[in-house]
Order: structure tokens, then C-alpha cells, then sequence
């Protein structure tokens, strides 16, 4: 059920239940971090391992503190600088947070996000929501209540209404080693903006990489139907037209080709719009039984590199 009606959220959330949330990166399949039945239900209807970390949400930074040992003097500067907002940090729990939160690490991811929606709900709550994608396992994110319900049906009765969201990729991770952040996964905020605040930073390798954080599984945010980075995909197409084909593309393309859809992501080759449209335009050409999906590489600047990372999972086999 659909419902824009906040009371029967909070009053599944208290009982154990699972309730999809929106916020401003993706919709997130939420339950009590305080509850194990709850997270144990987040991993069995997602498929998600329980080796693959949840990430914590709660709505104030004095909130955070109840939760973590520590924020380093870098992790404070980035939480004053983008939260309420799509950063993610991984901070050293406190004995309060379950392990399986945390897939035994003794870090927890911990956010607060940009939705008045889900920080009205977490305010009205006791405990902080674990909330992963909305998504079976793999499978594309959701970004807006429609497809959470198409992925789940009945098998998740509340999901909250809060429009399409507007960041449209995930969080950025962010940890630490000796103060230095370490990039963890690339997100809704860029690396750019995030040594802006913090200097240096890292940018830990994801693919093939053992998963030691939520965002690490190498194939992710992928489409059943075929998806490949191209160089051209003018050429693709003109070199495949026995193909039923869909593209994505930055910037507005000419295309006459009678077996391929074409989806503009920014006709003005505008990067935060093209992520905010990415994910369900990956879905609405996944629901059309073409050959296969082709999309270019962003460019290599703010936001792009966070969409090629994207991109880059979801073309992985």
C-alpha cells in the first residue's frame, strides 16, 4: 500500500514491521535498527547477504551521538557541511548497535537524510531506521513508490509516499584512517566536494574488493536486460540494427532507428538532472524485452565519476 499517511508508517516501524521510505537518493527499506526480527526480515526480502552491511538513519547529529564512540574532527566538518543530506559516514559503534546492523564490523554507517517526509517519521520514532535500497538484491534502486511496489507487491504492505527522489543515486560513504577520509562509495556528493571540506581523500577500490561496507558489491543497480558502456552509441546502433536497443544519453541525440528507444537523461547534458533520472529510466527500458541497454560514459568531472561507478556495476558480469 502506497500511502502518504505517516501514523500507519509509525505505527508498523513500532511493531517490527518493514515500511519503504523515501528520501532525497533513493527509496529505503526500513525497520527498527533496535530490532533483529525487523533487520533479519530487511535482509530476507531484499536477498541481500548478511554479509553486506545496513546503513543507520536517525535525524539530528545529537541523535548520531547516541550511537557512535566517536566523530572525528573530519567526520564533523562533513556532517556540518552536507547533512541533512546524501552523506553517509562510518563511525565506531556503540555496544547499543546490533552487530548484524553492521555485518559484525565495529563501524556503523550512520546518515541523516534530506527528506521532510523520513525526518518528520524519524523524529516520531524511539530508535534510528536501518534502510537499504528498496530493491531486491542487485536489482535497479528505486527512486520513486511505484517501483518499490512494483518489486514487492504485497510482500511489503506500507511504503510511504514522497514524490520521485531528487538526487536519484545513493549516498556518498565516507570513513576514516587517522582523520583522512576514505571514500568508501561514490555518491550523490562528489569526491571534489568532499576534499573541499576535508582535504585528501581516498577512493577505495569496489570491484572485486571484499565487501566491507554497504555500496562494495561489485555488481549492483543492475537491469535483467543486458547493459553495456560504448563508446558511440550512434555507432552501436548503426553497427546492431537487427537489435532491439535501448539508450540512455547525456544531451539531446537524433535517432531514427525503428527498434530503438531512446531515453534523453538531460537534454541539456545537465549531470545532477541526468542522476536524478538515471535509475528509472534504466527501468522503464528494462521493462520493454529489448536485446540490450547502451549508455556513454559520463564525464569524468563532479557528480560523473559517481554515475560511471554506477554505470560500471551494473554492465558488470
Amino acid at each position: 500500500m502506497i500511502t502518504s499517511d505517516l501514523s500507519i508508517a509509525v505505527n508498523a516501524l513500532n511493531q517490527g514491521e518493514l515500511v519503504a521510505i523515501p528520501t532525497e537518493t533513493v527509496y529505503g527499506l526500513a525497520g527498527s535498527a533496535f530490532n533483529e526480527q525487523a533487520i533479519q526480515k530487511i535482509f530476507q526480502l531484499k536477498n541481500r547477504p548478511t554479509c553486506n552491511p545496513l546503513i543507520l538513519h536517525t535525524h539530528c547529529i545529537s541523535e548520531v551521538s547516541k550511537f557512535v564512540k566517536e566523530i572525528p574532527p573530519n567526520a564533523m566538518k562533513l556532517a556540518e557541511a552536507f547533512w541533512p543530506g546524501p552523506l553517509t559516514l562510518l563511525l565506531p559503534k556503540k555496544s547499543n548497535i546490533p552487530n548484524s546492523v553492521t555485518s559484525g564490523s565495529h563501524l556503523v554507517a550512520v546518515r541523516i537524510p534530506n527528506h521532510a517526509v523520513t525526518l518528520s517519521l524519524l523524529q516520531q520514532l524511539d530508535f534510528p531506521l536501518v534502510a537499504p535500497s528498496a530493491n531486491p538484491y542487485t536489482r535497479i534502486s528505486p527512486t520513486n513508490a511505484k517501483m518499490v511496489d512494483d518489486y514487492f507487491g504485497e510482500a511489503l504492505p506500507v511504503i510511504l509516499e514522497g514524490d520521485i527522489c531528487a538526487k536519484g543515486i545513493e549516498s556518498t560513504i565516507v570513513g576514516f584512517h587517522d582523520n583522512i577520509p576514505v571514500i568508501y562509495r561514490q555518491g550523490a556528493i562528489s569526491v571534489d566536494a568532499i576534499e573541499f571540506i576535508a582535504g585528501k581523500s581516498k577512493v577505495q577500490a569496489t570491484i572485486k574488493e571484499k565487501v566491507t561496507t554497504p555500496g562494495m558489491s561489485p555488481m549492483h543497480y543492475a537491469p535483467m536486460t543486458k547493459f553495456c558502456i560504448v563508446d558511440s552509441v550512434l555507432d552501436f546502433i548503426y553497427e546492431n540494427r537487427d537489435l532491439k536497443i535501448g539508450a540512455l544519453t547525456l544531451g539531446k541525440l537524433e535517432i531514427n532507428q525503428p527498434n530503438t528507444s531512446v531515453i534523453h537523461l538531460s537534454i541539456n547534458g545537465d549531470i545532477e538532472e541526468a542522476s536524478a533520472n538515471l535509475y528509472k529510466s534504466m527501468y522503464d527500458l528494462d521493462g520493454m524485452n529489448l536485446d540490450c541497454i547502451i549508455i556513454e560514459k559520463f564525464p569524468e568531472i563532479g557528480i560523473g565519476k559517481s554515475l560511471n561507478d554506477r554505470i560500471q556495476r551494473a554492465s558488470f558480469k
